[in-house]
């Protein structure tokens, strides 16, 4: 049997690979690859090459094991379907829809403690969001909104998306959504978001209407953009929160933090989706955060916002249009033969 396999070769520039495989080791499952999904944040770092060559790329996920140095293959949110098995793993795996934390290609093998299987009910095309809904968990839990409470989001991709739809179930004052394109500022106020405002036309009016003078409580950073940090900043109240879920790669960010946030005690929180927050050890852990991000896709049903589908063959002109026509594009997916 052959697989196609997605490799990063050098900055903006990837190649599908393919090799022979030889059937599961014992105690591996095969996996036929359904459907994978792009990260537009993490991943598009990736693709331009604006991270640390020597950097490990997962400390964590032992199918992304190695540096950022090219070649490499890179890739997080697969879902598929267990075909093969080898000796000693339990025959109930056979024909069991999984997702996997694996790079992009169309079969692989793997132990099926590293693979996750998909709720009934929730789709194909609902489970590859995974990973960005356990992130958005994640915020919401490093943030802890509290009843009553202003918050923004700066960045309505499709973080900022999930991560508003928690938001929304919240008892909040008022939520803000900050985005340059009007396709996902559309796609948040068909949510129920209540208002929406492209950055440049935000400045401080709109931080005094909606929150009565204070500044927000509460302040989201997901953007992906250096400079929407130091809005996000000034958006903040006294002693308000940011929370900073931008991954900004070797991107340099240059703030100001003299005057508003010195005197309003701003604090920042540096949110990362790998661990959870020590003050939740006693009861949480990546488990219980996984069972609620999978409670979350059924009630949210994220795949209405895939606006593209590419077969994995076309994978450069998927990235391509990611990093060119980011005005059109929520999430892009690899659907595969």
């Amino acid at each position: 049997m052959k697989k196609r396999s997605l490799w990063f070769t050098s900055p903006r520039c990837v190649e599908i690979r393919e090799e022979n495989q030889n059937g599961p080791s014992e105690g591996e499952a095969g996996v036929r690859v359904i459907i994978s999904a792009i990260s537009p944040g993490t991943e598009m770092l990736v693709y331009r090459g604006q991270v640390e060559t020597d950097m490990p790329v997962d400390e964590v996920i032992e199918s992304l094991a190695g540096t950022f140095q090219h070649p490499f293959q890179y890739g997080y949110a697969s879902v598929g379907m267990v075909e093969e098995i080898g000796i000693g793993v339990d025959p109930d795996w056979l024909g069991g829809r999984v997702f996997s934390f694996h790079p992009h290609e169309s079969y692989y093998y793997a132990r099926p403690e590293t693979l996750m299987r998909i709720p009934d009910g929730v789709s194909n095309e609902d489970a590859v969001f995974l990973p960005n809904m356990e992130t958005a968990v994640n915020f919401l839990q490093d943030g802890a909104p509290r009843l009553g409470e202003d918050a923004a989001v700066f960045g309505l991709g499709i973080v900022g998306l999930l991560s508003v739809s928690l938001l929304l179930a919240f008892p909040l004052n008022t939520i803000l959504g900050v985005d340059p394109y009007p396709v996902r500022r559309d796609a948040a106020l068909e949510l129920g978001l209540p208002n929406c405002v492209d950055p440049e036309t935000l400045g401080k009016t709109g931080r005094k209407i909606l929150t009565h003078g204070r500044g927000f409580d509460l302040v989201y950073e997901l953007s992906g953009a250096p400079s929407a940090l130091g809005q996000a900043i000034s958006a903040a109240g006294y002693e308000g929160r940011v929370v900073i879920g931008s991954w900004y790669g070797n991107k340099p960010v240059v703030l100001n933090l003299g005057g508003h946030f010195h005197r309003s005690r701003i604090q920042i929180i540096s949110s990362q989706v790998s661990t959870v927050q020590s003050g939740l050890t006693g009861r949480w852990n990546k488990k219980r955060r996984f069972e609620t991000a999978w409670r979350q896709i059924q009630r949210i049903r994220p795949s209405k916002w895939i606006t593209h589908r590419f077969p994995l063959d076309q994978a450069q002109s998927a990235y391509q249009h990611i990093d060119r026509h980011a005005e059109d594009t929520i999430q892009v997916v690899f659907v595969y033969d």
